[in-house]
C-alpha cells in the first residue's frame, strides 16, 4: 500500500496542546468493527463495553527525562534525545568504546562529528558528552562524563520528551499527565497514551466486574515520533524496543475470553511475544512493524488515541480494523471536534 493512502488533514486546533482537566474525563469515540456502528460517550463510561473474564493488557513502562539541551565548544545550542543505554556486550563492539562513563545509543537532528563534544555545564553542574560514532543522518552512540552521578545528571538537565506537535516548553504539570498511573519500569522515551486515561477508579472498577489486569513493559522508543519515509509501507523499518512480560501477566492472557489492549505499543508487544496464539512470557527486542494484511492473534479489543496521519501507529490500527473504516472514524471525530494526538481523545475498537 502507498503512504499517501495514510494521510488526512485535520484543524491545527484540534492537536491537544494540554492533558484534559481531570483525568479519565475525555471523550470516548467507540467503534465496532462488525456493525460500523459509532458511539460517543466519555472515557469514564469505558467499562461498559467490556466484559467479565475481558482481560486489560497495561503497557506500565515509565518515561524519563530523554530531551537533553546542550551547547556545542563554539557556544551554539544543541539538542539531543536519549533512545537507551549500552549494555558492555554492546561496548565491545566500538573498539573506541572503554571505561565506566555512560555510553547511549542517541538522536540527533544537527550536522555532528565523531569526537565532537557537547557541553552542559552551569555554575554548578559540569558536564560533557562525546560523540564516539555517528551512525547514519540521525543517530549517534554518545560517552557521558558527569560530575554527578547520570541520574542526578537527568534530573537536573533532562526535559520530559513532549512530541513535537505539542508546540510548548516541557511544564511541571508533564511529570505527572504525561506519566500513566501505573508506570513502574523506566526507559520509555514518549508515553504509553492510550493509558494516560485511566485512573484508579476506573481500573478498580473493572476489576470489580470480573476483568483481568495484566501489566506488560515495552519501552516506547523515538519511532513514535518518527514519520514513514518510504512511498511503500511495507518498506518502513522500525527502530527496536525492549519488551517484557511476566509469567503471571501472560498467564490472565492466555485464559482471557478477549484480550483488550490499551495502547498500540501493548498491541505490538502482544503480537512480539504470542506463538500460535499463546502469549510466552519471557523478554526480547522487538522491530515488528504492523500493516494492513497482518493477521493479529494476540489482540481482540483495541482502546488508542488519534494518530498522525502517515504514522506507523495509523497505519497499525488501519490493520486491525480497516483502513476505510478508521478514516470514517477520523473524520467523524474530526467533525465533533475530538482533540488529538497524545493528550488528547481517545476511541475503543471493538
Amino acid at each position: 500500500m502507498k503512504l499517501i493512502e495514510f494521510d488526512f488533514t485535520y484543524p491545527p486546533n484540534l492537536v491537544a496542546q494540554y492533558p484534559s482537566v481531570q483525568r479519565g474525563k475525555s471523550r470516548l469515540l467507540v467503534a465496532h468493527r462488525k456493525t460500523k456502528e459509532l458511539h460517543h460517550t466519555t472515557f469514564d463510561h469505558i467499562a461498559d463495553f467490556l466484559e467479565p473474564n475481558d482481560c486489560l493488557v497495561l503497557n506500565d513502562t515509565k518515561v524519563f527525562p530523554a530531551r537533553l539541551l546542550g551547547k556545542k565548544e563554539t557556544g551554539g545550542k544543541i539538542e539531543i534525545f536519549l533512545l537507551h543505554q549500552l549494555s558492555p556486550p554492546v561496548k565491545k563492539s566500538f573498539p573506541g568504546l572503554t571505561g565506566e562513563s555512560n555510553f547511549w545509543f542517541c538522536l540527533h537532528n544537527s550536522v555532528l562529528k565523531k569526537g565532537q563534544k557537547i557541553l552542559f555545564q552551569d555554575s554548578q553542574n559540569k558536564s560533557v558528552a562525546t560523540i564516539q560514532e555517528i551512525l547514519g543522518k540521525e543517530q549517534m552512540i554518545v560517552r557521558f562524563e558527569c560530575e554527578t552521578s547520570f541520574s542526578d545528571f537527568l534530573k537536573y538537565y533532562g526535559h520530559i520528551p513532549l512530541p513535537p506537535y505539542i508546540e510548548r516548553p516541557d511544564e511541571v504539570l508533564d511529570s505527572d499527565r504525561y506519566q500513566t498511573l501505573f508506570a513502574k519500569n523506566s526507559g520509555a522515551v514518549a508515553a504509553p497514551t492510550a493509558g494516560l486515561h485511566w485512573t484508579e477508579e476506573l481500573l478498580n472498577g473493572v476489576k470489580k466486574k470480573g476483568i483481568e489486569i495484566a501489566p506488560l513493559t515495552l519501552h516506547v522508543g523515538a519511532g513514535t515520533f518518527l514519520p514513514i519515509r518510504v512511498d511503500e509501507i511495507q518498506d518502513h523499518k522500525m527502530h527496536s524496543e525492549y519488551v517484557e512480560i511476566s509469567k503471571t501477566s501472560s498467564e490472565k492472557i492466555n485464559e482471557a475470553k478477549r484480550v483488550v489492549a490499551i495502547g498500540t505499543t501493548t498491541v505490538r508487544a502482544l503480537e512480539s511475544l504470542v506463538q500460535e496464539g499463546k502469549i510466552i512470557s519471557g523478554s526480547r527486542w522487538t522491530d515488528l512493524f504492523i500493516y494492513p494484511g497482518y493477521e493479529f492473534q494476540g489482540v481482540d479489543v483495541l482502546q488508542t488515541n488519534f494518530h498522525q496521519p502517515k504514522s506507523s501507529l495509523l497505519v497499525m490500527i488501519s490493520a486491525f480494523a480497516g483502513r476505510d473504516f478508521i478514516f470514517r472514524c477520523y473524520e467523524e471525530a474530526i467533525q465533533k471536534n475530538y482533540q488529538l494526538f497524545s493528550y488528547g481523545d481517545t476511541m475503543l475498537i471493538l
